[in-house]
C-alpha cells in the first residue's frame, strides 16, 4: 500500500506568520460581535459552554467568555473550544473574501504530485477540522481539498501523545509504519515516532532562521521544502 502523508499546517504548509499575524488577530476583532449574533445558537453555544466550564463558571455572561476566548488567543492556547470558534469566524472571513490562505510555493505541487502517485494525504492541526478545511479550500492555489482523505484535530488528542497518532492510524485504516506525519515541531515527531509513525521534520528558512540539526532535531529526517520529501 502506498504511504500516507499526514501533515501539519501552521509552519509545514502555511507560514507560522499568516496563523499569528492574519488570523489570530482577525478572530480576536471579530469574536464579540460574532457572539453578540450567534451566541444562542447550539452549534456556538455548546463551546461558549464548554469554555464557562473550563474557567469554572457553570454559568457567566458571554462577555466574560469573549473575554477568556481573547486572552487565550493572545496565550495561543490549544483549545478544542476556541478552535472551533475560530473556524466558524474564519469561515466569513474567508467568503467574504477578506484573505485567502497562503501556501509555500512548494506546497501545492507537491500535494497535488502525491496525490496523482497514489498517496493518500490526510491533515492533523490544533485548528479544528472545520478550520483546516476552509484554509485548503481557500489557498491561494485554489481549492485542495479533494486532494485530502482525512481530517484530524485535536478532538483526536493531543498532538504530543503517541495514542493521536495510533487513533490516526486505526481511523485511516492503515498501519502506523506506511503513514510519514510531516511537522515543524520536533515534540510532534517524536509522539508520532513513538506510535510508529514516519517522520520528517520540516525546516522552513522563513519560520526557523536557525537549522535545526543534530540533537535540535532529535533523529528526524529534516527538510526545508516539501520538494525535498520522498514519501
Amino acid at each position: 500500500m502506498n504511504t500516507t502523508i499526514l501533515t501539519d499546517i501552521e509552519g509545514t504548509t502555511s507560514s507560522i506568520s499568516f496563523v499569528k499575524d492574519v488570523l489570530f488577530p482577525y478572530a480576536r476583532a471579530a469574536l464579540p460581535e460574532f457572539v453578540q449574533a450567534h451566541g444562542h445558537a447550539p452549534e456556538v453555544r455548546r463551546w461558549l459552554d464548554a469554555v464557562a466550564i473550563d474557567i469554572s463558571a457553570s454559568a457567566c455572561q458571554d462577555s466574560v467568555i469573549v473575554e477568556t476566548l481573547q486572552g487565550w488567543i493572545d496565550a495561543d492556547r490549544k483549545h478544542t473550544a476556541l478552535k472551533a470558534l475560530q473556524g466558524m469566524i474564519w469561515q466569513d472571513g474567508y467568503r467574504g473574501g477578506d484573505f485567502t490562505a497562503p501556501l509555500y510555493a512548494d506546497v501545492a505541487p507537491a500535494l497535488q504530485a502525491w496525490h496523482a502517485a497514489g498517496h493518500r494525504l490526510a491533515v492533523y492541526s490544533s485548528g479544528s477540522v472545520p478550520a483546516q478545511k476552509l484554509l485548503f479550500a481557500h489557498t491561494d492555489a485554489g481549492d485542495l481539498t479533494p486532494l485530502f482523505s482525512g481530517f484530524f484535530d485535536t478532538e483526536v488528542g493531543g498532538k504530543r501523545e503517541p495514542a493521536s497518532y495510533r487513533a490516526i492510524a486505526r481511523e485511516l485504516q492503515q498501519a502506523p509504519g506506511e503513514i510519514l506525519f510531516l511537522s515543524d515541531v520536533v515534540e510532534e515527531l517524536d509522539a508520532a515516532r513513538d506510535a510508529g509513525l514516519r517522520t520528517v521534520l520540516l525546516d522552513r528558512r522563513e519560520d526557523y532562521p536557525m537549522p535545526r540539526r543534530g540533537m535540535s532535531a532529535n533523529g528526524h529526517p529534516r527538510a526545508e521544502s516539501f520538494a525535498d520529501i520522498t514519501p
